[in-house]
């Protein structure tokens, strides 16, 4: 059920859940022969929850990537087994290593090309405040986040498709300071916002969305206790930015490339504003009061 917002939004209603207009059952939104490949695509998680909803919208192969292969396998036997014909491979991978991203991407596009990537592995790093943090563990999160989105970036471009999409799940840390906590991570997102959009730039073909997935308990969430600083906030389900993910990669969503997204927001709001949107700066990230842009 929407309901409304608790931060600023474009949209009156705001949602904690999947949205009926982002379902997998939806034939527009149907991924059917496409290619998807996952990073952080685990049993837990976003990652994982949108490779589940993938193969219901009808993904032909789906790579998920982690770190530690028990959950991946793990999702790998839920998905083929409740979706017979959907194919799933499972491939450890780090992606803050180049070798490791470049042999997870070639393995699974093969001679072929990939329609879909989600890019979900992240981590958040010390939450201590500017003062106290130790600086080499600060930078060194930055460094890893940014290094992620590097290597997944140049695999994609490599192996995409001419009308592949690219989904950077990102924060609202990028573009929204609210405490000294997790200062790392939000630098950290605001670099791999800046390098997507980039791609984006120098690939118009390619359709690269930025997303804040909500405020999902996940378990790397849990397990730094981010969750604590969200207490006067609505927890969002994980079906929330898992289907948005299978509705950006759709055409109805084409409107929205290279734009900042929050997952909360209302999807018909949105594309009853496409025009609007398309055609203007609303939803970049840019000097607020001043038209100032990128000319050729």
């Amino acid at each position: 059920m929407a309901e409304a917002p608790p931060f600023p939004s474009p949209t009156k209603r705001w949602h904690n859940t999947a949205q009926p207009s982002t379902s997998p059952t939806r034939p527009e939104l149907s991924a059917k022969g496409k290619s998807v490949l996952i990073t952080g695509g685990g049993s837990t998680g976003i990652g994982g929850e949108t490779a589940r909803y993938f193969a219901q919208a009808g993904a032909s192969r789906i790579a998920i990537l982690g770190r530690r292969m028990q959950p991946l396998l793990d999702n790998k036997t839920f998905i083929e087994n409740k979706f017979p014909g959907v194919e799933v491979i499972a491939i450890s991978a780090d992606v803050t290593k180049k070798s490791d991203v470049d042999v997870a991407f070639a393995q699974f596009a093969g001679n072929g090309k990939i329609n879909v990537v989600v890019s979900s592995a992240a981590a958040i790093g010390p939450k201590e405040t500017i003062g106290e943090v130790d600086g080499e563990e600060y930078l060194g999160n930055i460094q890893d986040n940014v290094a992620g989105a590097l290597w997944v970036a140049q695999a994609f471009i490599r192996h995409a498709a001419p009308d592949a999409v690219a989904i950077a799940i990102n924060s609202f840390g990028a573009h929204l300071s609210l405490n000294d906590l997790f200062s790392s991570y939000c630098v950290a997102k605001w670099a791999v916002y800046r390098l997507w959009d980039t791609v984006a730039l120098t690939h118009p073909n390619l359709s690269i969305f930025h997303t804040q997935p909500g405020v999902v308990l996940t378990e790397l969430n849990l397990s730094v206790g981010g969750a604590a600083s969200f207490k006067d906030v609505k927890v969002d389900d994980v079906s929330l930015p898992a289907s948005f993910n299978v509705w950006l990669a759709s055409p109805e969503a084409r409107f929205l490339k290279g734009k900042f997204l929050w997952c909360n927001w209302d999807v018909d709001e949105l594309k009853a504003q496409a025009k609007e949107i398309e055609e203007g700066t609303k939803l970049n990230i840019g000097l607020v009061g001043w038209p100032f842009g990128v000319t050729a």
